[in-house]
């Protein structure tokens, strides 16, 4: 009879350690913020108008979320810049993964695209890149990514899916085939609005085990431009939207990712507002914190999600400038060296197709980086572009998830991506330029190999799901 109790009590005891030894680790959540102004005087991004920052309006911040399953780890950083190119993002990468043992190309660097920024991306002729301030930019993401994996502990993640309408897509189509950004849509050939937007909603909730938050990630598509051409220093919405929502949840990191956004404004094209910028800013900053309080108000955490991440770097050819336009672009910025006064849209155009052919004449081939995160239910698929919104629909339409979100400006930074038809009808983000140079195909090949990364680590997980299911029945 003993020897019978005895080898009962050894047998739960190898059922138990089996069990305990297949738990899943318990996920790791970090998380840590950091300011990143640059000093007033610097040239503030913009296309065609040059202006030095004369205002801080608010903070311009870096924020960052660590996750890790003790397998998987994860560091997604949301930064207040217009974008950064490729080749200061890797650098960073490569600092930011040095530091903290997190492997380099699992951490995701991404930018709002604000436009009340330092001067990033070369699309002005007159405006250099702030090279001092990249390398302090450097500096700061080291440390925050050292304080994240630092911070790191027990925690879980929750998530939800709401709508919040705060884009609008700005492309207008006119009678004669024509296509342009912005326009006035009462005119009598305005013939309809050139591809879709999307009011998809998405946020993310971190939290330690006792359910205190550590930090918030939240997703929607536009172009953050109301301080464009201001000289002023601004994180726009999501600055104003960062401060609202700390005012309710607490003092966390607020990250902004931004969606396929290249041919998505604020402004409504068909039902246009008069409003100051100020009155512009505090409506959409309090639409989103609205929308994302929502989905706290329900969210579910889940202690155990799955997290899983898969990239491609994908190869792209460069549309170059006919020789004609080269021509005629390089006497327009003769024109400029003497003097005269070229601004806006003609200086834009002409810089953008010799600064082009300067970069890539020699080798028409870019590089664009794409990546598939798994976080629980959501998959976030990430490029470096402008993507065109249709894009990021149809990459949605692919998506095994429940939840997909489609991030831009993410690690580095490709130019806009526009459909054939942003291409045929011409006219800015439709023409090559250095920030609009990718073959006509490039967005329906980033949709097929997003497509492809996504479905690869979903069925990877339900592999997985499915041996661990047969094997526990087996043993019973």
């Amino acid at each position: 009879m003993l020897k019978s109790i005895c080898c009962f009590s050894l047998t739960l005891f190898i059922l138990a350690s089996q069990v305990f030894a297949e738990e899943k680790p318990q996920l790791q959540v970090g998380a840590a913020s950091r300011v990143i102004n640059n000093r007033l005087g610097g040239w503030v991004q913009g296309a065609g108008v040059p202006r030095v920052a004369t205002k801080q309006r608010d903070d311009l911040e870096a924020n960052g979320l660590y996750l890790s399953d003790g397998k998987t780890q994860l560091l997604l950083v949301s930064c207040d810049l217009v974008g950064l190119n490729s080749s200061h993002v890797a650098a960073i990468r490569e600092a930011m993964g040095e530091a903290t043992k997190i492997p380099p190309r699992n951490i995701l660097i991404t930018c709002t695209h604000t436009h009340g920024g330092p001067s990033l991306i070369k699309t002005n002729y007159l405006m250099p890149i702030d090279l001092p301030y990249v390398n302090r930019l450097q500096d700061w993401l080291v440390e925050l990514a050292k304080e994240a994996v630092e911070s790191a502990r027990p925690g879980k993640i929750g998530w939800g899916k709401g709508k919040a309408q705060i884009g609008f897509n700005r492309r207008l189509c006119w009678a004669d085939g024509s296509h342009s950004m912005h326009g006035d849509s009462s005119r009598a050939d305005f013939a309809g609005l050139e591809g879709p937007d999307d009011p998809q909603h998405l946020a993310i909730f971190a939290a330690d085990i006792n359910g205190k938050l550590i930090a918030v990630l939240y997703h929607n598509t536009t172009h953050p431009t109301i301080f464009y051409a201001a000289g002023i220093y601004s994180a726009d919405f999501p600055g104003e939207a960062r401060k609202i929502l700390r005012k309710q949840l607490g003092n966390i990191p607020v990250l902004y990712l931004n969606g396929a956004q290249g041919d998505i404004a604020i402004t409504d094209q068909l039902h246009p507002r008069k409003e100051s910028r100020e009155e512009k800013l505090l409506r959409i900053a309090k639409m989103v914190a609205d929308a994302t309080i929502r989905l706290y108000k329900e969210v579910e955490y889940h202690e155990h999600p799955v997290l899983a991440h898969a990239n491609e770097d994908l190869k792209i050819n460069v549309r170059l400038p006919q020789p004609e336009r080269l021509v005629e672009a390089r006497k327009i910025l003769k024109r400029i060296d003497a003097g005269e006064k070229i601004r806006g849209m003609e200086m834009i155009m002409a810089f953008g197709a010799v600064h082009l052919q300067k970069v890539y004449g020699e080798n028409p081939v870019d590089t664009i980086p794409i990546h598939a995160i798994r976080i629980g239910d959501v998959a976030l698929t990430t490029q470096p572009c402008e993507l065109y919104c249709q894009f990021g629909l149809d990459i949605k339409r692919r998506s095994p998830a429940p939840i997909t979100a489609v991030v831009g400006l993410a690690d580095g930074y490709g130019g806009y991506c526009p459909t054939i038809y942003g291409i045929l009808g011409g006219g800015y983000s439709g023409k090559p330029i250095y920030w609009t140079r990718l073959e006509q195909n490039a967005g329906y090949k980033i949709v097929e190999i997003s497509g492809q990364l996504l479905n690869q680590i979903w069925r990877q997980q339900n592999l997985k799901t499915a041996v661990s299911n047969n094997e526990a029945g087996a043993d019973k």
